[in-house]
């Protein structure tokens, strides 16, 4: 029965972060990228403000696999990377929190691009 609960806590906030995305798409003049960013950014910001990891405790993967998870994971790497490195820990803490997603990410897109065939879509 926890594991039903773990998983509607995490669809619940995926779920809301979803509609907050779409709401903004829909009425607002913002364009997905920038919205994007913006949940990265938000993610920094309430994970700095210690606000995003009580969230995440209680969300799980409905929040820590979104845009503001990936946030939250920079801030707390640099916050991690400072307390052992000082000033320095600012420019390669996010770096190494994020470097498996980071990775990832390189990884797959250089996958889709070998895989996949561009082709011109006005024809």
């Amino acid at each position: 029965m926890e594991t039903l609960w773990e998983y509607t806590r995490a669809f619940l906030m995926g779920g809301a972060l979803c509609v907050i995305g779409q709401l903004l798409i829909d009425h607002t003049r913002l364009t997905p990228a920038r919205i994007l960013t913006g949940y990265v950014v938000a993610g920094v910001i309430l994970g700095a403000l210690g606000l995003y990891g009580p969230l995440a405790e209680w969300a799980g993967a409905g929040a820590t696999v979104p845009l503001t998870g990936f946030g939250w994971n920079l801030a707390k790497g640099v916050k991690q990377a400072v307390a052992e490195q000082g000033v320095l820990g600012v420019f390669t803490g996010g770096f190494r929190a994020a470097a498996g997603g980071l990775c990832a990410a390189v990884f797959f897109g250089l996958l889709a691009a070998i895989l996949g065939r561009p082709r011109d879509k006005n024809k």
